[in-house]
């Protein structure tokens, strides 16, 4: 009799673990799908700045070839020409390195091998 309450109280238990394991596999799903949905937005977000850095750059290089581009243009706004080709342009040339080296290391960090769930433990 003691043993077969001992063993309705293992299978009660075991029935709530696998409760709460099938709760927590359905989090870690809406989890994984929520990260992905995110890094999708990030990447357009990446490519429509990226674009917009390409037509700033553009803009920028047309003004400068002009011929009215140096004589035409105020002291003042050559400066803030030069000033925003610094900042903006140079950004431009690093930034395809950086985001691709951010890129790599978020998907070392949230890639879905790396959150994967291992069943050889389940038994």
């Amino acid at each position: 009799c003691h043993r077969q309450h001992v063993v309705q109280r293992a299978r009660e238990q075991l029935s709530r673990v696998e409760a709460e394991r099938a709760v927590l596999e359905v989090k870690l799903k809406h989890a994984r799908n929520q990260v992905e949905v995110e890094m999708k937005k990030r990447h357009r977000a990446e490519a429509e700045l990226e674009k917009q850095e390409r037509k700033l750059q553009l803009v920028f290089e047309s003004l400068m070839q002009e011929p009215w581009g140096s004589g035409g243009l105020s002291r003042e706004q050559c400066s803030v020409l030069s000033a925003l080709a610094g900042r903006h342009l140079g950004v431009t040339l690093t930034a395809g390195r950086r985001s691709s080296a951010e890129d790599e290391s978020c998907q070392s960090l949230l890639s879905h091998s790396d959150i994967s769930y291992d069943h050889t433990e389940d038994d």
